[in-house]
């Protein structure tokens, strides 16, 4: 499993929740999220996990997991960097979906195939979730990062170099207030919904 993730700093990270949070709530948001995230990855069955992180680690970070730093360059770049290290087989995520469980990966992982690619859309017209049997270059080449067009581009893109693509459920991204409620309504026992309740309002 890799994951790419963001030190959850103040002023760096979750700043579409700004207004109506501050940066260190969004922060605080954000560090709740990823610590989700990666005890989701720990308690699944991969047997290598991966933090691809751009910052330093914190208490957030459990044991079991290899960190590499993050390169630089534009996302796709930085995702491709991530993955020929990595080789595979393997399914990357990011942080900014907390309500995924160690189940849920499993089944991901369960999905690869050599000559096969799994993806997971997200409700913004992006992907939460890509798996591969084996690292291919290339496989970010021409999709346009953080747009309404991205699933959509990077499925076609795997499609492009000979790939079947399995889909996994839409999952919704925590990127605004408006997905941080909506997200600790549906998975009201993580950390993520805690630390949201105490900053919004969330229906219980």
């Amino acid at each position: 499993m890799l994951v790419v993730a963001k030190e959850p700093v103040p002023g760096r990270v979750k700043t579409r929740l700004c207004p109506p949070l501050s940066p260190a709530e969004a922060a605080s948001v954000a560090a709740a999220a990823l610590a989700d995230t990666l005890d989701a990855v720990a308690r699944c069955g991969a047997g290598r996990r991966i933090l691809v992180l751009d910052g330093r680690p914190g208490p957030w970070l459990p044991p079991g997991f290899e960190v590499i730093p993050q390169v630089r360059g534009p996302l796709g770049v930085r995702l491709a960097a991530a993955w020929s290290h990595a080789g595979g087989p393997g399914v990357q995520i990011g942080m900014d979906t907390p309500q995924l469980t160690p189940s849920l990966l499993d089944e991901a992982l369960g999905l690869l195939t050599g000559d096969g690619a799994v993806l997971g859309p997200a409700a913004d017209g992006g992907w939460w979730a890509l798996g591969l049997g084996r690292w291919r270059p290339g496989v970010f080449d021409g999709v346009p990062m953080s747009t309404a067009r991205t699933g959509d581009r990077q499925a076609r893109r795997l499609r492009s170099l000979g790939l079947a693509v399995t889909s996994l459920p839409v999952l919704r991204d925590v990127d605004t207030a408006a997905d941080a409620v909506a997200v600790a309504a549906s998975a009201p026992d993580t950390r993520t919904a805690a630390v949201v309740r105490s900053l919004l309002t969330v229906a219980r």
